[in-house]
């Protein structure tokens, strides 16, 4: 083989390696069914204390505003129009669950310690147009200073 066509094989082998580590890093996409157990970087045990979250445009409403430290399953619903997906970041850990389509439904089991995390819609633009809100493992709950319930105005 000559230079050039040595040199063009692994121009593409880098590329495609590339692409390969974009596309794992993108995470899952809305293709599965409505009581899927995929849980991003959580785990799939489905075991742990069990919440809901309704995920709404552009809302998200918990079923408890109350967590102590321990095992978490989320149980993501997308009861909206568009696609949605549940993401809960704090006190060094991020988990994500799959994108959902409207009416699909996803679990995200996570070991929440004591501190503060963030749980939004990791969807573009979704987390600035109100869907997050903040929790507090341990101690006090987060105040949610937000009883309005219309959608936009996250929790």
């Amino acid at each position: 083989m000559t230079i050039p066509r040595i040199r063009h094989r692994v121009l593409l082998g880098v590329a495609g390696g590339g692409l390969a580590v974009l596309l794992a890093a993108c995470g899952g996409g809305g293709n599965g069914g409505s009581s899927d157990t995929s849980t991003g970087n959580g785990t799939s045990n489905g075991s742990g204390t069990k919440v809901t979250a309704e995920l709404s445009d552009f809302h998200i409403k918990l079923s408890t505003e109350k967590f102590k430290p321990g095992t978490y399953t989320f149980t993501a619903k997308n009861t909206g129009s568009h696609d949605h997906a549940l993401e809960i970041e704090g006190s060094g850990a991020e988990n994500r669950s799959k994108t959902l389509e409207p009416g699909q439904s996803t679990t995200l089991t996570v070991t929440l310690k004591s501190g503060s995390y963030e749980v939004y819609c990791p969807v573009d633009g979704h987390k600035d147009r109100g869907m997050k809100t903040d929790i507090t493992v341990g101690g006090s709950p987060a105040p949610s200073g937000n009883t309005d319930t219309s959608p936009g105005n996250g929790y």
